[in-house]
């Protein structure tokens, strides 16, 4: 027997026999290679990594990442040889996470000392203790309208209707959409649904417990479940999927789903961050569409490291690196921002905003779901903006008050918590995707902002507003084919002429509006194709049609914009003379919040002038250094709208980080930050 094994075997013999151990974090240095590789796309780590995704999986990416590039670093498996090491030790390894080059596992104070030494080894640090967001319940009926919720709409949705069509669902269920051919996975606490009415015959694809790493994700008695652990995850897949028609249906309630059990219920003292990360991770790669979670983590058990709201900035959290990484391959995702708003959590924000972002509300590019009542107030728990770093949280409101939701064992009960609003905005995100399944996330994202109430002036009250499911899926948006770009428009009024044509009226810059007539499918949708022409010009364009009470515009104030190359389209109300009077007039030079903050592929720049005054718009990165020079020349009176599509001005993709716009007009030097995040 050599030195080295019998070195392993005494090591091995010694950790076993220490029982007091604490859960960490190992992070790698590398993964057998250097970061810095290139990974060709027929080499034999590019091929090994794409073997562990599906291939719905690949074509999503392959959206949002590029034909070449869908396969990242952060996608190779973890060294086998430094796993081996690992085990060598007896360190009992639970998660393996390979896009964060890093194991959770289970070390002793010695094998701690010994394991962070390994030159293999970058950091360790603990698995924080997590909290889950606590709703109330509530088993006493509310009164409804039920004759309405039976005669109005096609289906019947019971006593679940009030929480549809506050958020504009029923609508969009008569055309015939319902989440179909959209897979969407669910985080949360348990799912016990087999024998249920509402959800017995819901699209369950594949479910994981990552607390027992079995597939079972309802109550184990044999395994320590605790009675009402699976409670809350069933009440939240039959919130966003559930169909017992008389009772309750759920806005998604002909998607597929994926289940992953995360969360431990009876105490806070519990070890949920690695499981989040973990559980994404393997959504992602069975080829899921949404994510949405209903988890918030800040504080935790008396003893225990708890975040601060100083940690609320988008990139600290294992959860938020997490869903930014599932995000960039992707994946729309979605989670509740929390019900602290009446807690001490959180910290004074300027003058009167106070931040009570939880974890991963605060990820870059995550939809937050805020909660309202019945009469779309925000209610008092629901937790306010900003992150820490100064963005809008959170980005939407639905029913949070009063929801109606199956309970795990047949029954049906009320509960209140921005976790029950959560389903409802995801499961309108997923009817987009299934009326549009070209959409990436980014459009998603975008689209489901402008379908809010309050999206022409969000705040960290209110968000973007009420999410609207009407509004989301009459919202135009394009569709890149072989660099030809086509409109895609469903139009939904009631009383709507099919038999007459729907005219687009578009222009590029300050030229002329043009004319044409979109192509209806006969059924649902009208398309137009832009032509090739206008490449890298600003669109602006509106949509005339007929009905029985006359001819109508849409929108009904300004105009929807684009530059053509991008795929995310804005609502501008101040965009064309005619309406004036919604011009929001300022008595002095005007710098506006850019949006959406932070970006990844555009984001849109504006600034108001009291005249006709030479202006100069300016992005700069942290150290001072000008990058791009936006706008440079005599300023409109009025509003000037400007896009950046993070590039510098030899046309290369700047890095992912913080940035900050500077407008100069005559003696003003006016400035905002923003984040791009690739």
């Amino acid at each position: 027997m050599n030195i080295t094994t019998t070195l392993i075997l005494f090591l091995s013999i010694l950790f076993s026999s220490i029982t007091a151990e604490t859960k960490y974090f190992v992070y790698f240095k590398d993964k057998g290679i250097d970061k810095s590789t290139l990974l060709k796309k027929n080499s034999s780590l590019f091929i090994e990594a794409e073997k562990a995704i599906t291939q719905k999986a690949i074509e999503r990416r392959k959206k949002v990442m590029g034909e070449d590039n869908y396969i990242t670093y952060e996608d190779l498996p973890l060294s086998e040889k430094y796993l081996q090491q690992l085990k060598n030790l007896n360190v009992k390894i639970i998660h393996k996470l390979k896009w964060l080059n890093a194991v959770s596992c289970y070390l002793t104070d010695e094998q701690f000392e010994y394991v962070k030494n390994l030159p293999f080894v970058d950091k360790i640090e603990k698995v924080k203790k997590l909290k889950l967001i606590r709703p109330t319940y509530d088993e006493e009926k509310i009164s409804i309208n039920v004759n309405l919720a039976k005669s109005s709409q096609l289906l019947k949705y019971g006593l679940s209707y009030k929480q549809n069509s506050l958020s504009e669902i029923p609508v969009v269920h008569d055309l015939g959409i319902n989440g179909r051919g959209v897979l969407i996975g669910l985080l949360d606490t348990g799912f016990r649904w087999k024998n249920h009415p509402a959800l017995k015959n819901i699209k369950v694809i594949a479910e994981k417990d990552f607390i027992q790493n079995d597939s079972i994700t309802e109550n184990e008695s044999l395994k320590n479940d605790a009675p009402n652990q699976d409670r809350h995850g069933t009440a939240v897949l039959s919130i966003i999927g559930g169909y017992d028609e008389g009772n309750l249906i759920g806005p998604a309630y002909g998607s597929q789903y994926i289940l992953a059990k995360t969360e431990y219920v009876p105490t806070e003292t519990n070890v949920e961050e690695d499981n989040y990360a973990a559980a994404l991770e393997w959504m992602e790669a069975q080829g899921v569409d949404i994510t949405s979670s209903s988890l918030g983590y800040n504080t935790f058990d008396p003893g225990n490291y708890s975040y601060t709201y100083k940690d609320m900035n988008g990139e600290t959290t294992i959860v938020a690196k997490a869903v930014n990484l599932a995000f960039e391959r992707g994946v729309s995702t979605f989670t509740a921002v929390g019900n602290e708003g009446n807690s001490d959590w959180g910290a004074k924000y300027g003058d009167n905003s106070y931040g009570k972002v939880v974890s991963p509300a605060d990820a870059f590019n995550i939809i937050s779901v805020g909660a309202v009542d019945t009469s779309n107030k925000v209610v008092n728990f629901s937790s306010r903006g900003p992150t820490y770093d100064g963005r809008i949280k959170p980005e939407i409101l639905a029913q949070g008050a009063n929801v109606y939701f199956a309970v795990a064992g047949g029954t049906y009960a009320y509960g209140n918590g921005t976790s029950y609003a959560t389903p409802i905005a995801a499961g309108i995100a997923a009817l987009l995707k299934s009326a549009y399944p070209h959409l990436t996330n980014y459009q998603i994202r975008q689209i489901i902002l402008e379908s809010g109430d309050n999206s022409s002036k969000p705040n960290n009250h209110r968000g973007y507003g009420l999410v609207s499911a009407k509004k989301a899926i009459s919202f135009p948006n394009l569709e890149n084919t072989n660099n030809r770009f086509t409109l895609n428009k469903i139009f939904i009024h009631p009383i709507i002429n099919t038999l007459k044509p729907v005219f687009i009226y578009y222009k590029a810059g300050n030229d002329n509006y043009q004319k044409a007539e979109m192509n209806y499918d006969g059924k649902l949708k009208y398309k137009f194709v832009f032509p090739e022409t206008l490449q890298g010009k600003k669109i602006s364009f509106y949509f005339i049609y007929e009905t029985n009470i006359g001819q109508l515009r849409e929108p009904e104030n300004g105009t929807y914009e684009f530059y053509y190359g991008s795929l995310l389209i804005h609502h501008n109300v101040y965009s064309v003379k005619d309406t004036a009077n919604f011009e929001e007039v300022h008595s002095d030079y005007y710098l506006y919040n850019n949006y959406p903050n932070p970006f990844n592929r555009e984001t849109r720049i504006e600034f108001y002038s009291v005249d006709n005054a030479y202006a100069e718009l300016i992005i700069y990165n942290y150290l001072g250094e000008r990058i791009k020079t936006v706008f440079m020349g005599t300023s409109l009176s009025g509003r000037n709208t400007f896009y950046w599509n993070g590039e510098n001005e030899e046309g290369r993709n700047v890095s992912s980080g913080v940035y900050f716009y500077v407008l100069k007009v005559k003696d003003k030097v006016l400035a905002k930050k923003m984040i791009y995040a690739k």
